[in-house]
C-alpha cells in the first residue's frame, strides 16, 4: 500500500483548509496513513514533511511498522510537547485537526502549544472511501471468511441452542477460518427478538417456526465484513414468507441502483420505495447502507439525508430490513463495490430463503 501517496493527498488538501499541518489522532486513520496497528499512535502531515508519534510502549512495533516516517517517542512531558517541537521544527503554526475525534481536553493541551488549531471534518475519512487493490482484496478476504462461517454455522441450528451460544459459536468458526476476529459484536436473533435491527443476544432458545436473524463478519489484516442473512428454522408463517420475499426484491433494486456518481439518498429511495408500495414502510426504520473498510461503519453512506455522490472503488453495504413486532424481522445485506458501470457484490452465499 502506498501510503506516502495517501499522506501527499493528505497534504495537498492543507491550502484549501488553510492550515501549515494536519494532525491526525483517529487511528483507523493513522494506520490508513501509516501503517501503525498499535492503540496509541498521532500522526503530523506538513507540506515539507511528516512526524509519527507514539509513547515509549510502541517504539519498537513502530520502527517496523512505520519504516517510511521520522518516528518520535515522548516520555513524561506526553504528546502535547512533542507536538510543540515537531511544528517548531516544521515551521508550522496552524494545524487542522480532526474535529470529530479530539477531546476537549486535548484541545486545551494542544491550544497551549500550537499557534492556531482549524478544525476540520473527515478529511481522512474521505480519502477512505475509494479502496485500492489491496483494500479490496482485504475486504474480500473478510468476506469469504464470513460466508464460509455462515454456511459452517447452519447445521448447528438445533432447538435449544441460545442466541449467546449461537453468536459465540459463529464467531469461533470465524477465527478457525483465519479471521483476526469479529467484525463487530455477532447479531443472533430468533422469533420475535428478530424484530430489534441491533439485537443483543440473550439466553432466549431457538424454538421451530422461528426467523433466526445474523449480522455478522470478520475482521482480516485490519479490514472488516458485513452479512446478514435470515434463515428460518422449520416452516415459516406466510407474513414472514412474503416479508422475505419483499425485503430480498428491495436488496436487488438496491444493488442494480448503485453505481459511481449516484447520491447515497438516491440508492436509498430506490430500495425503500419498494418497501412502502408494499405498505411496510414504517417497519424500515434505518438507512440503506453504509460505507466498510478499516472500521465497520464508514462513509458513504446509503441513506435518505445522504447527499454525497458514491466513488468508484468504494465498498458500501445494501442492508433494507423489515421489523414487526412481536413477529419478527427480516434483513439481507451484502457489500458492493461501486463501478463506473453499476456494482460488483461481494462473493456471498446465495439469498434465498434457507429453510433449516
Amino acid at each position: 500500500m502506498d501510503r506516502g501517496l495517501r499522506r501527499d493527498r493528505l497534504a495537498a488538501r492543507l491550502e484549501e483548509l488553510g492550515a501549515d499541518a494536519f494532525l491526525v489522532t483517529h487511528l483507523p486513520n493513522v494506520r490508513y496513513l501509516c501503517g501503525y496497528t498499535g492503540s496509541n499512535g498521532q500522526a503530523l502531515i506538513a507540506r515539507e514533511g511528516a512526524r509519527f508519534f507514539t509513547d515509549g510502549r510502541y517504539t519498537e512495533q513502530s520502527r517496523r511498522e512505520v519504516p517510511d516516517m521520522e518516528r518520535l517517542s515522548y516520555g513524561g512531558d506526553g504528546f502535547p510537547a512533542m507536538l510543540q517541537e515537531a511544528c517548531s521544527q516544521l515551521g508550522v503554526s496552524r494545524v487542522a485537526f480532526e474535529a470529530s475525534f479530539l477531546t476537549y481536553k486535548q484541545f486545551q493541551d494542544f491550544s497551549d502549544r500550537v499557534g492556531e488549531l482549524i478544525p476540520a471534518r473527515d478529511e481522512v475519512g474521505r480519502l477512505r472511501w475509494v479502496k485500492d487493490a489491496e483494500e479490496l482484496a482485504l475486504i474480500e478476504e473478510a468476506q469469504a471468511i464470513t460466508d464460509t462461517g455462515f454456511k459452517a454455522i447452519l447445521p448447528e441450528l438445533r432447538e435449544g441452542v441460545t442466541e449467546r451460544e449461537l453468536a459465540r459459536d459463529l464467531e469461533r468458526r470465524l477465527e478457525e477460518h483465519g479471521a483476526e476476529g469479529p467484525a463487530f459484536d455477532t447479531i443472533a436473533a430468533f422469533g420475535e427478538d428478530a424484530a430489534e435491527p441491533h439485537h443483543q443476544p440473550t439466553d432466549r432458545a431457538l424454538r421451530h417456526g422461528d426467523i433466526v436473524k445474523l449480522d455478522f463478519g470478520a475482521r482480516y489484516d485490519g479490514y472488516h465484513s458485513d452479512m446478514t442473512r435470515t434463515v428460518a428454522f422449520g416452516e415459516p408463517s406466510h407474513e414472514l414468507r412474503t416479508v422475505y420475499a419483499l425485503v430480498r426484491e428491495a436488496q436487488q433494486v438496491g444493488i442494480d441502483a448503485v453505481r459511481a456518481g449516484v447520491r447515497g439518498k438516491d440508492v436509498d429511495r430506490a430500495a425503500r420505495a419498494v418497501i412502502e408500495a408494499a405498505g411496510y414502510g414504517e417497519a424500515f426504520g434505518h438507512g440503506l447502507g453504509h460505507g466498510v473498510g478499516l472500521e465497520i461503519h464508514e462513509g458513504p453512506t446509503l441513506s435518505s439525508t445522504f447527499e454525497g455522490e458514491l466513488p468508484a472503488g468504494a465498498v458500501v453495504t445494501v442492508e433494507p430490513g423489515i421489523y414487526l413486532p412481536g413477529i419478527g424481522g427480516v434483513r439481507i445485506e451484502d457489500m458492493v463495490e461501486v463501478t463506473d458501470e453499476g456494482c460488483r457484490v461481494l462473493p456471498a452465499t446465495q439469498k434465498e430463503l434457507v429453510i433449516v
